[in-house]
């Protein structure tokens, strides 16, 4: 195995987390607020016992148990923390406007180089303005939000003769436009171009099996394959598509909108194993998962991410997406949940295919987790206070006798999450690495030149930095952060949120405008990677903005807030 470099501590390494803090927040297109599970659709048969014995203990007067994860030593509050919403809205606008200046309409930003690129030869359709217009409305940025929906409404265009990611357009561009929608009012400009660019996707659909095709062409309205993939298709990316495609369907009527996803899922499902795990390949031709590695972070992570939200999206009425959700959970607890050694860090394992002596398939556990799996613990504490709910109305922070035993597990695996991802920023910059390996017994480290409890793999003093060491403005923590945060009202997890806020602030600011992704977490000073991701402005600072404000809202994988609503169409699936 190859060992690690001396990662430098900024504090002493943290201990087991069995006080059981909490600490999480994750996407969701339910609000909180609307998190109401009626007993007789969402409690199964399994969890008949506890329905029944948990109230009747609370009437004879049996004492209450304390909800691993809820500290009893404070009062939940969500006032509004203006100051840090003041800093975080500057640090928007020092975004935004250096974009506007350099780059406006283009796909991405280049914020040392001063310039834009578009995604195709052809051109681009506007990536980072629209995946930043419901931001602004949130932000209360009026005269932004003008100039981006003039940009939208005057010189946005889809006659793109190239090739651009089918699930990118669609969380990206198709969401964004949809949010805006939702949030300015009903702007029948953002409908029209939603309308037209769903039309312009749907193409991608139209396969042996009626899985997408990772790629579409716009203006030649066509599906293409991912040749650098054999042909095969990211699982997660086929997979979350569904948000924004049954949202569409429900404002035009349009039941094709509904439908082509819709049989993505039951696709997939058919191809399930009891696991409830999903690989990271299907093949769109036979409708199959492919062997391949099953992990939560890249090309996973968002098809257990939009089980939860499904379910949630059309008001835990379509009881087939819980079912699925609940399975997965079972799954990742029995094959995937790991602790590292020393600290004991809970933590998400990857599974990769390998042939035996044999011939066979066996499979390799790899202690390895991506900085995209930090979505899984607020996700899990959602999943906990709705699917895994006794009650129509949670409390918060909730009780034990409110969640089934899976709940409380599922909140506690959260918790213990949210709280490995913060100890991952334990950095010299304080900003997490896209990638942390795991300590386990019999791994040949070295004791000596190693931190016993995670590690950055392939660091090496005085070399290069590998892949794993960069940071590049990702949101999956403070997502996390923010829902532990509305489900709790804990004031740690704004604390959390600061600290990251802050090492932002420090290292990715570029001075004459914009912030740049850092190369290396553990160097200072940090060595620049000169982009911009868009998810900076539509996710991060949206989640961080939200995280010190009194409001909720409900969000696709990108971050952009739907409505909750009851289906108007029912097909065999459902």
């Amino acid at each position: 195995m190859e060992e690690p470099g001396v990662r430098q501590r900024k504090k002493a390494a943290t201990g087991s987390s069995h006080g059981h803090e909490t600490g999480s927040d994750a996407k969701s297109w339910l609000s909180i607020s609307e998190s109401i599970c009626v007993i007789s659709r969402c409690v199964g048969l399994g969890t008949l016992q506890s329905l029944v014995k948990r109230p009747l203990n609370q009437f004879l007067g049996a004492p209450t148990r304390h909800l691993p994860g809820v500290r009893t030593n404070y009062v939940p509050t969500f006032t509004v923390d203006e100051a840090k919403q003041d800093a975080v809205v500057e640090a928007f606008k020092h975004a935004w406007l250096a974009y506007e200046r350099d780059a406006m309409g283009d796909d991405e930003y280049h914020p040392i180089s001063h310039a834009g690129s578009n995604l195709t030869k052809a051109g681009g359709i506007g990536y980072t303005v629209v995946d930043s217009i419901d931001t602004m409305i949130i932000m209360g940025l009026e005269d932004e939000y003008q100039r981006a929906r003039a940009w939208v409404a005057d010189k946005l265009s889809f006659e793109r003769d190239g090739n651009l990611n089918t699930f990118e357009t669609t969380i990206r561009v198709l969401g964004g436009l949809l949010s805006a929608y939702h949030l300015s009012g009903e702007d029948p400009v953002f409908l029209e171009k939603a309308e037209e660019l769903g039309s312009r996707i749907l193409p991608a659909f139209e396969t042996e099996s009626g899985l997408p095709l990772s790629l579409i062409n716009l203006a030649l309205r066509e599906g293409v394959p991912d040749n650098d993939n054999s042909g095969f298709i990211s699982t997660a990316e086929a997979s979350t598509l569904q948000l924004e495609f049954r949202y569409l369907a429900y404002l035009t009527d349009e039941d094709t909108y509904w439908e082509k996803p819709e049989k993505v899922m039951a696709v997939l499902r058919a191809s399930e194993t009891p696991s409830g795990l999903a690989s990271i390949f299907v093949d769109s031709k036979m409708g199959r998962y492919q062997t391949s590695s099953i992990r939560l972070g890249s090309r996973g992570d968002s098809y257990y991410e939009y089980l939860l939200k499904q379910y949630l999206q059309t008001n835990q009425t379509e009881l087939v997406y819980r079912e699925m959700y609940d399975t997965a959970m079972t799954g990742i607890h029995t094959h995937l949940v790991q602790r590292g050694l020393s600290g004991q860090l809970l933590y998400t394992a990857e599974l990769n295919p390998q042939r035996t002596q044999n011939g066979e398939i066996g499979w390799r556990l790899i202690p390895k987790q991506d900085h995209l799996v930090c979505f899984l613990g607020g996700s899990l504490m959602l999943g906990a206070t709705t699917s895994g709910a006794l009650v129509h109305n949670v409390s918060i922070p909730p009780r034990t006798d409110e969640l089934t035993e899976q709940g409380e597990r599922d909140w506690l695996t959260g918790v213990e999450l949210i709280n490995t991802c913060m100890a991952t920023h334990d950095t010299q910059t304080g900003l997490a690495p896209e990638i942390a390996h795991f300590r386990i017994l019999g791994d040949g480290v070295d004791n000596s030149v190693a931190p016993a409890d995670w590690y950055i793999k392939g660091a090496r003093p005085n070399a290069p930095p590998p892949f794993d060491a960069r940071y590049i403005l990702r949101p999956e923590t403070v997502e996390s952060i923010f829902i532990a945060f509305r489900l709790t009202g804990d004031p740690k997890y704004r604390d959390y949120g600061w600290a990251i806020f802050q090492a932002i602030e420090k290292h990715c600011r570029i001075p004459t405008g914009g912030y740049a992704s850092v190369i290396n977490v553990d160097q200072v000073p940090v060595e620049y990677d000169d982009k911009m991701e868009t998810f900076l402005m539509s996710e991060t600072l949206k989640y961080l903005y939200l995280l010190f404000a009194d409001s909720k809202y409900v969000f696709n994988t990108e971050g952009h807030p739907l409505p909750v609503f009851n289906p108007t169409i029912r097909t065999g699936f459902s």
